[in-house]
């Protein structure tokens, strides 16, 4: 496939795609070659890449509707999805750890799934993430070196050349963020005041040894989304063999025995089912995946028992390991001069050691060039609207949580125990990223863009704790509940298939062993070629 030759964005291949979709529709088959639950990150790369091969019959489903609305397309207006339809608008437990908060957790339901209402960051996870799944799955082609070269392949990066890191003609179009904000390269440079390389590439070297500062790599081209599902799907989309069926709820996946048939949905209100005469993957994220496979029968035994639900497969793992990166949304700073945002408003990062004695980085920190707190914090500092904030996360939080079901319904919610701040490490790590972006936002290379620090301001001790669980909130990147692995608590093996199921595999962020350094759209793109390459290497 010819991906930045394809004249997809033209209103005739617009026009191709909604009448050959409408007639697939119109005429669904009973039975397809695969079926790929879930249109996300990873779901578009295997549903494309098991598209690009005419004699496949391919059935991508999706629970949301269409990605062609100003919300999605519009690179500055990412954040008006969340809390809207296209937000499957999941909420975790009252955390005792977060001072009893029940913070929201928003995902993507619109085809493109995350990567349709995502910051567009590029961030490819640090060398060592790579070796640690080789390690965990027992499989090298999951390490770093192998991993490198699928990114050369499916890269079209516009910044400086790099040919041992960076590819060019690729589906996925990246560049570093165009004409930034001045705010965005002043606080590369306040970073550089506190020991911090400054690097041209946010990836590449700088996600090889102990981190640095960097303008951010986007997945924008002209103040538009490039997304995951417009690069690997909607090229294919005229195709006879594609089927994108939207509105439709994966409910469980049909078993015969201990093989995978199917899958049964609710669709227009009825439900139905759908046969697959090679196999079902799920992509359906780090909730809706672990759900699918309980209601399926696929889990911890006792949990299925007490739901009522017939054991097929006893995999205690399910739902388990939950993790996610965490930051405190509360450091902000009102500007001197207002300043619009520029680009997806996120145009600078650091990633860097809350310890110098750790091997690796364990924060990272975001530049947003407007105000954004937690609810509590908000209430109480009242940050006014012409402001910016540094967002230090934590990208290798040490706290686990929990996905399980509330029912055997499966319109009822999940209880999602998010267990965050659970580890008193990841609080000590916290405050003391915050006390760096203090030191960075009061730095003289960011004086001229500061009016006051809104705050936290100066706090120390238990009111800095307090403050940093007041303020904690969730950086949307949700993982690990289907771990690959092999030990007991493993769902999958290196080549994703579901332990003790056959034609059943799983391409997600859930089979993370670990959440990666950093956003986690790269890493999925990777784990949806991974996948890709073994069933088309099949055939």
């Amino acid at each position: 496939m010819t991906y930045r030759s394809c004249a997809t964005d033209t209103p005739e291949f617009s026009r191709r795609v909604a009448e050959n979709q409408r007639q697939l529709k119109n005429h669904l088959h009973d039975a397809y070659d695969y079926i790929v639950c879930g249109s996300g990150t990873s779901g578009s790369v295997v549903a494309g890449r098991l598209a690009e091969n005419l004699n496949l019959r391919v059935l991508l489903i999706e629970a949301g509707g269409s990605d062609d609305v100003p919300g999605v397309t519009d690179a500055g207006a990412w954040f008006t999805n969340l809390g809207t339809e296209r937000d499957w608008q999941f909420q975790a437990q009252p955390n005792p750890h977060l001072n009893d908060r029940a913070i929201p957790l928003s995902m993507g339901k619109v085809l493109g799934g995350g990567a349709s209402i995502n910051v567009m960051v590029w961030s490819r996870g640090h060398s060592s993430d790579w070796d640690y799944f080789a390690s965990e799955s027992g499989d090298p082609a999951w390490n770093y070196a192998s991993t490198l070269a699928t990114y050369r392949r499916i890269e079209d990066w516009q910044g400086t050349p790099d040919a041992m890191r960076r590819g060019t003609g690729g589906p996925v179009f990246i560049q570093p963020v165009p004409d930034p904000n001045p705010i965005a390269p002043a606080m590369l440079r306040a970073a550089g005041e506190q020991g911090m390389t400054i690097f041209d590439d946010q990836n590449g070297v700088m996600m090889e040894g102990p981190g640095g500062a960097a303008l951010t790599n986007v997945c924008l081209e002209n103040g538009r989304r490039r997304s995951i599902f417009r690069g690997y799907v909607y090229p294919l989309m005229a195709q006879p063999n594609l089927t994108v069926l939207t509105h439709t709820h994966v409910l469980r996946v049909l078993l015969e025995g201990k093989r995978a048939v199917g899958v049964e949905v609710f669709q227009d209100g009825k439900i139905r089912s759908f046969k697959a005469r090679h196999e079902v993957v799920l992509s359906l994220g780090a909730f809706n995946t672990p759900k699918t496979l309980m209601l399926s029968g696929i889990g911890n035994a006792r949990q299925l028992l007490r739901h009522a639900i017939p054991v097929v497969q006893d995999l205690p793992g399910v739902g388990q390991n939950y993790q996610d990166h965490i930051m405190v949304s509360g450091c902000i700073w009102e500007y001197e001069q207002p300043q619009a945002p520029r680009n997806n408003a996120g145009e600078s990062t650091f990633l860097w050691k809350s310890e110098p004695d750790l091997d690796v980085p364990d924060i990272q920190t975001f530049l947003a060039e407007l105000p954004i707190a937690s609810a509590e914090v908000q209430a109480e500092f009242d940050p006014p609207a012409a402001a910016w904030s540094l967002l230090p996360g934590l990208v290798r939080p040490k706290s686990r949580g929990s996905v399980t079901l509330s029912s055997a319904n499966p319109m009822d919610p999940l209880v999602i125990d998010s267990a965050a701040l659970t580890e008193p490490e990841d609080v000590q790590a916290l405050v003391r990223a915050v006390g760096l972006c203090r030191e960075i936002g009061n730095s003289a290379s960011l004086s001229s863009f500061v009016r006051r620090e809104v705050m936290p301001g100066s706090m120390a001790g238990t009111q800095l704790e307090t403050f940093v669980r007041n303020a904690a909130s969730t950086v949307w990147h949700q993982s690990c509940t289907a771990k690959m692995g092999r030990d007991a608590f493993s769902v999958v093996d290196s080549q994703l298939r579901v332990y003790g199921i056959e034609g059943l595999r799983i391409a997600d962020a859930s089979i993370m062993p670990r959440v990666t350094t950093g956003n986690i759209m790269a890493p999925c793109v990777i784990i949806g070629e991974r996948l890709g390459s073994l069933l088309t290497c099949r055939g």
